[in-house]
């Protein structure tokens, strides 16, 4: 499963409340999530602030 998905489910918000968060559409967020395209640099720092991770956490395979 992809990983901002993953995130996203676990803190129980939906796409549009995540969009919201970030200012982008939620095409954008359910691109990420297909992995169809990747967020921007600039929304990096905003998503791992958002989840509580690192930006390494947002890509890595497995978290600990």
């Amino acid at each position: 499963m992809n990983r901002i998905k993953q995130f996203r489910e676990r803190l129980d918000i939906t796409q549009d409340e995540l969009c919201k968060m970030l200012g982008v559409t939620q095409s954008a967020v359910a691109k990420w999530e297909t992995e169809e395209s990747l967020p921007r640099t600039d929304k990096l720092p905003k998503l791992a602030e958002i989840f509580n991770c690192t930006i390494d956490d947002l890509f890595s395979e497995t978290k600990n």
